[in-house]
């Protein structure tokens, strides 16, 4: 069972960024004509080097683009292309071509933005097929198993948890702020690295595991999406 959920990413986070873009790039023109690159490498090295891309890819490529805020929810298990090259690209690097034949597409990486990350582990107890009760009785049984030391998060969540975290011992990753439930991300941020403690959700009874304290990293990038 999945604790986060989907949020909407603020579009102006990167106003200022696109504004400095506009900014920066020049009309004036040389006497001699740009040379419009045709090929696959020179069009990704001609963007790497443009201090405006967004424009050179509209104004001298004259290519169908696109883009896109990112969104990166979790530092693993990404969710598809996009949130993997957000958090593992390099600003201003171009990848690919990626897409079929005849829908081929270049993503240049312009900008990172950071966001905050809980280190969360996590036994699930489904109430649909366990009444409340019972869940509860199970998860005291092992909160205590822990506190008592016979046993380990780690070993009861391979045991008990009824969530897709039970074949990692309960680790779910680093999960960004704002992707979490917010009665689970509350708790987060009143507990201390270590603490064991129980959340309820509609979903059932989640124990969970506060891995390490909360680090900052990239949760947002700017993508520019080129048409080939």
């Amino acid at each position: 069972m999945s604790i986060s959920r989907e949020i909407h990413m603020n579009r102006h986070l990167f106003l200022a960024f696109l504004l400095v873009l506009t900014t920066q790039f020049t009309t004036a023109q040389q006497t001699t004509p740009v040379s419009v690159p045709t090929t696959i490498p020179k069009i990704k090295a001609a963007l790497e080097q443009s201090p405006n891309p967004i424009l050179y890819t509209k104004q001298i490529l004259q290519k169908r683009f696109r883009i896109d805020t990112i969104i990166v929810g979790k530092t693993r298990h990404f969710d598809g292309l996009a949130d993997s090259l957000a958090y593992n690209g390099k600003e201003k690097k171009v990848y690919g071509p990626y897409g079929p034949p005849g829908g081929k597409f270049l993503v240049q990486l312009l900008s990172k933005a950071p966001n905050q990350f809980y280190h969360v582990g996590q036994i699930f107890i489904d109430t649909s097929i366990f009444r409340k009760r019972l869940a509860d009785s199970i998860g005291n049984v092992i909160v205590q198993k822990i506190r008592d030391s016979t046993a380990t998060f780690e070993q009861l969540a391979q045991t008990y948890s009824m969530g897709g975290e039970a074949p990692l011992k309960g680790d779910l990753g680093w999960i960004a702020r704002g992707m979490l439930m917010p009665t689970i991300e509350h708790e987060m941020l009143v507990h201390k690295k270590g603490d064991v403690f129980k959340v309820w959700t509609r979903a059932g009874l989640h124990i969970i595991k506060k891995l390490d304290d909360p680090k900052q990293d990239t949760g947002f990038a700017l993508m520019l999406q080129v048409f080939l």
